[in-house]
């Protein structure tokens, strides 16, 4: 089974990543964009039977800081 793990920072957090791409996309002439937000994508592939609490603490002990992001999981 392919699953894709999109990991994103929670509202409120700083992200000073997606201030610097904003800029730079702004010194490079794309006017318009008000906000990024980076994160990151994992795609991993697991046996079928792996169950979604074995996916889920997968994500929450290593894949994402639960603290300050949040993840979603999708089956591709």
């Amino acid at each position: 089974m392919k699953l894709r793990i999109v990991v994103t920072l929670k509202n409120g957090v700083l992200d000073p990543q997606g201030k610097a791409i904003q800029h730079a996309l702004g010194s490079l002439g794309f006017d318009g964009v008000s906000d990024v937000r980076a994160g990151k994508i994992f795609e991993l592939e697991v046996a079928d039977s792996t169950s979604d609490k074995a996916i889920d603490s997968m994500c929450s002990k290593l894949l994402a800081n639960t603290v300050i992001e949040n993840y979603r999981i999708e089956r591709i």
